[in-house]
């Protein structure tokens, strides 16, 4: 990239950003910041679009903070917001998790299928690493993992999961391949 102030322009993009996510929270005893960081590597494995990255590391903002959309917006701009906010549930407050779950992830899964590329993307990020995070703490807990979600059923998170990759599965520039093989052979 030929602007010299790229990679300051990013760093304190990212800067206001991680400000933004809540570091002090434990997520399942993991620092809350390690998967929207983690969510973010996986998008910047596809693009160097900074909104794109900046809505990574912000995509649960909307919903494990006080942040709001237009919070976002005012400080990210309108693009950052709407990809944060084409990432986040609508949480139900007024009805327990529990009983919104099945609803919330059929919601996201209609919605992912018109989202454009980038929202996409993002929700590759942010599932990629959800489910790192499963089978890690699967692997050192076991079926007592379960219990720590709102559903309990590990069927339905392996519907959930298994609907996001037939969506995603199916968006071309998402996997376009980044690197060719050379396989002529002289």
């Amino acid at each position: 990239m030929s602007d010299k102030s790229y990679p300051f322009r990013r760093r304190r993009l990212f800067q206001r950003a991680t400000k933004i996510s809540i570091f002090d929270i434990l997520y399942f005893k993991t620092p809350y910041i390690v998967h929207p960081l983690e969510a973010l590597g996986i998008v910047a494995g596809i693009t160097e679009d900074e909104e794109v990255l900046a809505a990574a590391v912000l995509h649960d903002t909307v919903e494990d903070t006080e942040a709001t959309t237009e919070i976002i917006e005012k400080k990210f701009g309108k693009r950052v917001a709407e990809l944060v906010a084409a990432e986040s549930e609508d949480k139900r407050e007024d009805q327990p998790e529990a009983d919104t779950w099945q609803i919330r992830k059929e919601e996201t899964l209609r919605d992912l299928k018109t989202a454009n590329t980038d929202a996409r993307i993002v929700c590759l990020g942010d599932k990629l690493s959800n489910i790192r995070a499963i089978e890690r703490d699967y692997e050192r807990i076991g079926e007592e993992f379960w219990n720590r979600f709102n559903q309990k059923e590990k069927a339905k998170h392996a519907w959930y999961y298994k609907g996001i990759a037939e969506i995603l599965g199916t968006d071309e520039l998402i996997n376009k391949p980044r690197l060719t093989a050379n396989t002529n052979s002289e």
